[in-house]
C-alpha cells in the first residue's frame, strides 16, 4: 500500500488516523506541525499527506504553500483536515492546491475512500 504523512497536532486524532490507516494496510509517518512535516519529507518517501489546517508554529495552509512551491512536492496529493466548518478554509485550501478536503471528525470509511482516490 502507500506511505501516508499525517500532519496533526492533536495526539488523539493522530492515533485514530494512524490506526485507521494502518488497519487499511498503509504505512504512516506522523508530524506535529508543518515544520516537522517538512523535516519528515526530507527523510521519508511519502505517497500522500493528510494535513490539519489549524496547528501551532506552521499551520496546514502555510505547509501547503511550501509544498506547492517546491517542485519535489508539487505532485504530492494533499488532503486537508479541519474541525472548522468554515467554507473559507475549504476555499483557501483548494485555491492553494489541496487535492481534497475532509471535515473532522470524519468516518474511517470516508477517510479511506478519499485517500483511495489519490493513491493506487
Amino acid at each position: 500500500m502507500a506511505t501516508i504523512l499525517i500532519v496533526e497536532d492533536y495526539p488523539v486524532t493522530q492515533r485514530v488516523l494512524s490506526l485507521t490507516l494502518r488497519n487499511s494496510g498503509h504505512e504512516v509517518v506522523v508530524a506535529n506541525h508543518g515544520g516537522e512535516a517538512l523535516e519528515q519529507l526530507d527523510h521519508s518517501s511519502v505517497d500522500l499527506a493528510l494535513v490539519d489546517i489549524a496547528m501551532p508554529q506552521m499551520d496546514g495552509l502555510e505547509l501547503l504553500r511550501h509544498l506547492r512551491s517546491d517542485e519535489r512536492y508539487q505532485q504530492l496529493p494533499v488532503i486537508m483536515l479541519t474541525a472548522s466548518g468554515q467554507d473559507d478554509d475549504r476555499q483557501t485550501a483548494l485555491s492553494i492546491g489541496a487535492d481534497g478536503f475532509l471535515s473532522k471528525p470524519t468516518s474511517s470509511r470516508e477517510l479511506i475512500e478519499t485517500i483511495s482516490k489519490f493513491i493506487s
